[in-house]
């Protein structure tokens, strides 16, 4: 049986957040990806994933992660996991996605990583 999934989303200065709970699955992954265009990323901001509430992830939530990438990438903003937990991040490492996407062990931290990278302007 499917866990219910709730999705908070907030704006920092460094632009969408978005904290994940519970099973991000084939049930669950089409209203994440139906929320991704409502985000209003610009230029130069980071989406960031917090996945510390996620007590499961298949291919389809997998996927999912991937169209949160490619919406980022294509609004040429940034994309960053916070908060991964081991059972994903071990996920990420078969199917050889670990480099793909920068983690961090908190949103907070991932703010930072982005307020810190240098200007791709200069």
């Amino acid at each position: 049986m499917t866990q219910h999934l709730t999705f908070l989303s907030r704006i920092t200065t460094a632009g969408a957040v978005i904290e994940l709970t519970g099973e991000l699955d084939h049930h669950t992954a089409p209203e994440v990806r139906a929320a991704l265009p409502g985000l209003g990323l610009r230029a130069g901001q980071q989406l960031t994933l917090d996945l510390g509430g996620l007590t499961f992830c298949d291919s389809t939530g997998i996927t999912v992660l991937i169209a949160a990438r490619n919406h980022a990438l294509a609004a040429n903003s940034t994309i960053a996991l916070a908060a991964v937990p081991e059972r994903v991040g071990r996920i990420f490492r078969i199917v050889g996605l670990e480099h793909t996407f920068p983690t961090h062990p908190t949103t907070q931290a991932a703010e930072d990583a982005w307020r810190s990278a240098p200007d791709p302007r200069w």
